[in-house]
């Protein structure tokens, strides 16, 4: 007597938000293929469709459920198929998500990652939506099984959640106070990743030079940048994203002193204004967050410096928002990431009586972005000419019958278009490449000759070989002691 088995089930994952969720969409899409499932193609329906949210930004309660709108019809066309939403809209809004879209599968929180597998089984056998959030971080997500979307870099959580009190912010009410990860699991980490063929480690957590602060330890950020790249086989790290108020001398000569640690720098000031800063209670002010910047150039030479801003936060007058126009030139930003303020429920701003009307918010949005651009430009402009070495990242974008575009970032994470000659071997994903810069834009920059060298890695070997198995650029690994 024959018996035909269950066909494998089939995932996808859609990720809204910040690199902190990227990260768990990668555990996510781990703890799937641990349980058995497999990842869909992007043309396919899958049997199981996570969306990880955002809550930063009221557009994003808007894209969630306008998404969940378009998802009705396409369930009812497949019969068993699943949904489930998680991350911080799932964990602001819990059970009013299955309030607005009934035909949602699982609703499950940020502090409750591993729960995804049991639930969605859970709700298939039952036939009824599962829904459950956890208050506190029940495990830390880098314990979890990983599918990495590159062979050559990875995110490691130092920490999760926020101890800071922006009144604009609601992170800390959905992502929980910080909990601080002990350094002997993050290298342990990293040196599973190295041992995996990984060259690129960027340390994450919501304010990450305050790691160890909380025990009183000012100085387990700076300790921590020394030691992670120190891990043999590290060949670049990164983090995001400090906060200005916890940055220290200690941080910056740990950056300067280990030749592994990127010149790059990524730190939010939000305002060029003291007073909106105030009203924010971001404790910094515009002088201090400016000599931070000082210190850093006087001792990496030319970093690029990246930022977050926020354009019409309540009472934010002409002249706060000039401060903030003036301020993306004096710092001389590489980019910067622009946002209109939208008032978030439970933030202390949302209740502020000045806020800027929707029309004068638009209008400072697209003047601060065309000055931001002009900045970018002139600072991508200073590297024409030099020679950088790229970390060729996914992808070989657009074909002509001599030249195929390759992508990838330098050593200060600029974004470089490398113009490679179709004839012969060249960079793959995980490759190094040196390169002369020809050609800035404001976004990216474009070295047109193609190649001086290129160092081969164990990365690119392992993405050359995905392509023959047909999984393109995704690895799923585990902790050490874990079976993915």
């Amino acid at each position: 007597m024959t018996s035909t088995a269950e066909p494998v089930r089939t995932y996808q994952v859609r990720t809204f938000g910040c690199q902190m969720n990227v990260h768990d969409s990668e555990r996510i899409a781990g703890m799937l293929e641990a349980a058995g499932y497999q990842a869909a193609g992007t043309d396919v329906t899958p049997d199981v469709l996570v969306l990880n949210t955002c809550a930063v930004r009221e557009n994003a309660d808007n894209r969630l459920y306008g998404n969940l709108g378009h998802l009705r019809p396409v369930k009812v066309a497949h019969p068993g198929m699943q949904i489930a939403v998680g991350g911080c809209l799932a964990q602001k809004d819990r059970a009013h998500v299955l309030d607005r879209a009934p035909w949602v599968d699982v609703v499950f929180g940020t502090q409750n990652l591993a729960s995804l597998p049991a639930l969605l089984e859970r709700a298939r056998v039952a036939q009824e939506a599962q829904v459950e959030i956890y208050e506190t971080l029940q495990e830390f997500p880098s314990v979890l099984p990983s599918r990495r979307g590159a062979a050559h870099a990875a995110w490691v959580a130092i920490s999760v959640g926020c101890n800071n009190t922006c009144t604009f912010c609601i992170v800390p009410s959905l992502r929980g106070a910080e909990r601080d990860r002990p350094a002997t699991d993050i290298l342990a980490e990293v040196r599973a990743l190295v041992a995996d063929g990984v060259l690129e480690v960027t340390l994450l957590g919501q304010n990450v030079n305050a790691y160890g602060a909380s025990d009183g330890d000012r100085g387990a950020f700076a300790r921590l940048l020394r030691e992670v790249g120190a891990v043999p086989g590290v060949e670049r790290v990164r983090f995001t994203s400090p906060h200005p108020r916890d940055f220290t001398d200690d941080v910056i000569a740990a950056m300067a002193d280990t030749p592994t640690v990127m010149p790059s720098l990524h730190m939010p000031v939000q305002s060029g204004s003291d007073a909106v800063l105030r009203a924010m209670r971001r404790s910094y002010r515009v002088d201090r967050y400016l000599d931070i910047l000082r210190r850093v150039r006087d001792r990496l030479g030319d970093p690029a410096i990246t930022t977050d801003i926020i354009v019409g936060f309540p009472g934010e007058t002409e002249a706060d928002f000039q401060a903030t126009v003036d301020l993306v030139a004096e710092a001389r930003f590489a980019a910067a990431f622009t946002f209109q303020y939208s008032p978030r429920p439970s933030t202390p701003a949302a209740t502020f009586a000045d806020q800027v009307p929707p029309e004068v918010v638009a209008d400072r949005y697209r003047r601060l972005v065309d000055r931001v651009e002009q900045v970018a430009y002139a600072e991508n402009q200073h590297q024409v000419g030099r020679v950088v070495q790229v970390l060729v990242a996914e992808g070989e974008g657009r074909k002509d019958q001599a030249t195929h575009r390759i992508s990838g970032r330098a050593e200060d994470n600029r974004l470089v278009h490398v113009l490679a000659p179709t004839s012969g071997p060249s960079p793959r994903p995980g490759d190094l490449a040196e390169v002369e810069v020809t050609y800035a834009a404001p976004h990216h920059l474009v070295a047109d000759a193609g190649p001086r060298r290129v160092r081969r890695t164990r990365a690119g070997d392992r993405w050359a070989a995905a392509q023959q198995d047909d999984h393109p650029g995704a690895v799923l690994v585990g902790m050490p002691g874990r079976r993915p």
